[in-house]
């Protein structure tokens, strides 16, 4: 490999477009893949990433592609893509020249993922950004924190990803089981996103319902439940004991801030609102995994009855 790593970031929505900053920010070799009338904003204007809670917009002049060449001599693919979309760029995605494939987002069927790419060395991540894109900026906050590594029992990437993200601001933690974690990251996730359709949006709406948000906790510990009881790992470390009072108390803490506040809007309800096929095919897929496990869950039925048209 090359002493310097050429990056794709293929997907301009929040998540890419924060990636893409941080890496280009950080003295990498960075492009990003972006289409339409957005690639020619970024072109003639910079890659402009406003900060939700500062203000603050940082203008980034990154390389932009309108497709990826077979040619292209990358050596990582950081794939930003919605759920909905990762199979339709497999065939290209398996004729670059790329050897490592990194899928960043929601992904509840990652095994599947990989297998359908057995010639890359696939990895999968999960970064803290949220946000909105308008037509000349993202607006959005970065924690700029991310979860990265492989799928459990597979040859270890710590070194990879150390060497990746090296001179970058991010958080980096290594997970060698991402499969799980993203799992895991669904069941919680959802039961949010039902409080978002419940509301068309407007999460303040529910900031005095503490019943509806203990009905949140009990659909997420439903999920979590049958997780652990197929085999699988609760990730991360800190909810392994979600059958207790103490992850309760703190799931209860997270939704009422949620409601209350602009994050709530910020970190979920603009995404949800925005991507209703993303989160159908995540809740369909969800509900696969726990009917194969033969899980029960009736909290999390009652609360996507409840979603009207955006969970038909």
């Amino acid at each position: 490999m090359r002493v310097t790593m050429k990056f794709l970031v293929f997907g301009a929505g929040v998540l890419g477009c924060n990636l893409a900053n941080n890496l280009f920010r950080a003295g990498k070799d960075v492009t990003l893949l972006a289409r339409g009338p957005w690639a020619e904003e970024i072109r003639s204007n910079g890659l402009r990433v406003k900060n939700s809670i500062s203000r603050r917009t940082a203008v980034s002049r990154i390389p932009v592609a309108a497709e990826l060449s077979s040619e292209e001599p990358y050596d990582v693919i950081f794939v930003a893509v919605r759920y909905t979309q990762i199979e339709t760029i497999l065939e290209t995605l398996r004729a670059s020249r790329a050897k490592t494939i990194i899928f960043v987002g929601n992904n509840v069927r990652a095994a599947e993922t990989a297998a359908l790419l057995p010639e890359k060395n696939v990895l999968f991540a999960f970064t803290s950004a949220a946000g909105h894109r308008e037509s000349n900026h993202v607006d959005s906050v970065d924690l700029r924190k991310i979860t990265v590594g492989p799928l459990r029992g597979a040859p270890s990437q710590e070194g990879l990803v150390q060497e990746i993200f090296a001179g970058t601001r991010y958080k980096v933690t290594y997970e060698p089981n991402m499969g799980d974690y993203l799992l895991c990251h669904t069941a919680f996730v959802l039961p949010a996103v039902f409080a978002c359709y419940k509301t068309d949006g407007n999460l303040k709406k529910l900031k005095k319902d503490n019943a509806y948000l203990n009905r949140l906790i009990d659909a997420n510990i439903e999920g979590y439940r049958a997780i652990q009881n197929a085999g699988h790992e609760i990730l991360p470390e800190v909810d392994k004991e979600f059958e207790g009072a103490k992850y309760r108390k703190t799931c209860f803490r997270f939704f009422k801030l949620m409601c209350a506040t602009v994050l709530g809007k910020i970190c979920a309800s603009d995404h949800a609102m925005n991507a209703a096929d993303e989160m159908r095919a995540l809740n369909r897929d969800m509900k696969a995994f726990f009917d194969a496990a033969d899980a029960e869950y009736p909290v999390w039925q009652a609360l996507e009855a409840e979603c009207g048209k955006y969970l038909p």
